[in-house]
């Protein structure tokens, strides 16, 4: 009855994947076998399965995580490839983060950190703000800072409201690929809206704040700690107490900008040292 089937050991003499890998993917979804005995629970797989087991093995090569191998590999024609090429400008972007963290833990064992971001204080005033807050990994991190935006900029439309201030995201705690946060992000707006699902309204208290400037072509979030980094370390280094979390302020020149145009800021409210 099975005889166009082969066992796990066959597949995964053919693929070289272990079986223990090929058990993995069928309990994910990824490679379910085509038949599992009900007395003994032994998989067999069909022919046909070696060629798709083939490209499993070819992407985790590459180091694809087993989600994202699934929507490549379940994508129609020219999409496949088009994943594909998103995953690795990704994992490259990562790689230019590593590098730049690299270059500011080196200057942190030299002493000279300093020199690495300029680093500036300002006077923000008390502002009305819409928030949504959540926990997130870094993983998670770019499309939760997009959907949460976008929300918040509908909700001012439909409120008939605007901004009043730039969008810009609180770190209420760390943001890695082992802690959630969370994140909260916020548009400041002078105008009567009610909160709504989500959406909350609150007073961000006002605030003198050291921050620093970065361009657009600045490494993207895997990068950013070290900047986090540099802005406390100047605070410590002035005798200056952090007050609030730490931020990172978001101007809407983003999609139009050029790479050395200014785009962001991270910033940290401080009280001020008391011989300041």
């Amino acid at each position: 009855m099975h005889e166009d089937l082969i066992t796990i050991g066959e597949l995964a003499a053919r693929t070289r994947l272990s079986p223990k890998a090929l058990r993995l993917y069928g309990d994910r979804g990824l490679l379910p076998p085509s038949h599992v005995d009900p007395r003994t629970g032994f998989r067999r797989y069909g022919l046909a399965q070696v060629e798709r087991a083939r490209r499993i093995a070819l992407l985790r090569a590459v180091g694809m995580p087993l989600a994202r191998i699934a929507a490549v590999l379940d994508a129609d024609g020219e999409d496949s490839p088009r994943l594909l090429d998103a995953y690795w400008r990704e994992q490259e972007s990562a790689h230019r983060a590593r590098r730049e963290a690299v270059g500011y833990a080196r200057a942190v064992l030299t002493g000279r950190t300093s020199t690495m971001y300029e680093i500036a204080e300002r006077d923000v005033p008390e502002q009305k703000v819409l928030r949504i807050q959540r926990h997130v990994t870094l993983a998670e991190l770019p499309a939760f800072l997009g959907d949460a935006s976008e929300q918040l900029l509908a909700h001012l439309r439909t409120a008939d409201a605007c901004l009043s201030g730039p969008l810009f995201a609180v770190y209420h705690g760390v943001v890695s690929e082992d802690s959630d946060g969370p994140v909260e992000v916020c548009a400041p707006t002078a105008n009567t809206v009610e909160p709504a699902g989500p959406i909350g309204v609150r007073i961000e208290p006002a605030h003198r704040e050291a921050y620093t400037e970065l361009a657009k072509s600045h490494p993207g979030f895997a990068a950013m700690a070290t900047v986090h980094d540099a802005v406390l370390a100047w605070l410590g280094d002035h005798g200056h107490a952090r007050s609030a979390s730490n931020r990172e302020v978001y101007y809407p020149n983003f999609p139009t900008a050029a790479p050395d145009d200014h785009v962001v800021d991270v910033a940290i409210p401080f009280t001020p040292h008391a011989g300041g």
